[in-house]
């Protein structure tokens, strides 16, 4: 079910960017997919577990700190200070840190990645409605915290890879920390890769994500799929009575007419 405001319920902002493809960029984790079982998010889990054995010489785990919607050298640097490291020590080793994630990431096989981790229900759907209406109307991407191999590796094991926009591009936590510096990578890359975009929207789960949109001219659409309720996604908006939210993605034709593209 859609909870729109005045702008969703007239058909969508991205209709008035007919002359230029619509952008629609994703954030990954509890966006398009969920981590669930005995085994949730274990693979991300274990690139950053041995980043901090190798670069650093901790034992230690992202589940010590709260990290949900930061990138993921925030949330290296999060866990090395509550571990009390040096900030300087901490800071001189992130890119150190971030290869030896990127690394776990190419070794690690399909089941390994996938495990603990299930695709959403009408993402595949959503992301084929997409593609269908060709790149010269819409293209995918996403924008995520997420370093990029790590990211692109959860969507490939999952079997999604395939339905973004060819070639493939993004905003990744591998470019920036700041969240809406990723989304502005994205629109960057979109018009080296494809075109510039017309209209642009980020669909995520988190506060950030919103933020992050608003931060950079993109329309947010917020997701009740995480762990974030209506009231707080509402909260972090400039304009909370117009923020779209979704309780999830699995009604194709409403969000494709959110997103201007159902004509």
């Amino acid at each position: 079910r859609v909870r729109a405001g005045p702008r969703a319920r007239a058909g969508g902002v991205g209709a008035r960017h007919a002359m230029a493809p619509t952008l629609v960029s994703f954030d990954v984790d509890g966006t398009l997919i969920r981590a669930r079982g005995a085994s949730a998010n274990a693979f991300h889990k274990a690139a950053f577990a041995a980043a901090f054995a190798d670069v650093y010489g901790l034992d230690a785990s992202i589940d010590e700190i709260d990290h949900h919607g930061s990138t993921d050298q925030l949330v290296l640097l999060a866990v090395l200070a509550h571990r009390k490291v040096p900030a300087e020590e901490a800071e001189a080793k992130i890119p150190a840190a971030c290869a030896r994630m990127v690394e776990y990431a190419r070794a690690a096989a399909a089941h390994e990645v996938s495990a603990g981790l299930e695709v959403l229900p009408g993402v595949e759907a959503l992301l084929a409605a997409i593609e269908g209406a060709g790149v010269e109307r819409a293209v995918s991407c996403l924008v995520t915290g997420n370093l990029e191999d790590i990211a692109w590796a959860k969507m490939r094991a999952l079997g999604v890879e395939g339905r973004f926009s060819a070639p493939r591009f993004g905003g990744f936590g591998s470019d920036a920390r700041d969240r809406a510096e990723l989304v502005a990578a994205a629109a960057s890359r979109c018009a080296s890769a494809h075109a510039a975009p017309g209209a642009r929207f980020h669909l995520g789960d988190t506060p950030n994500d919103v933020r992050a949109a608003e931060a950079c001219g993109a329309t947010p659409i917020a997701l009740l799929t995480g762990v974030f309720g209506e009231a707080e996604l509402r909260a972090s908006s400039k304009a909370p009575d117009d923020l779209v939210v979704l309780e999830d993605l699995a009604d194709t034709d409403a969000v494709m007419r959110v997103l201007g593209l159902n004509a």
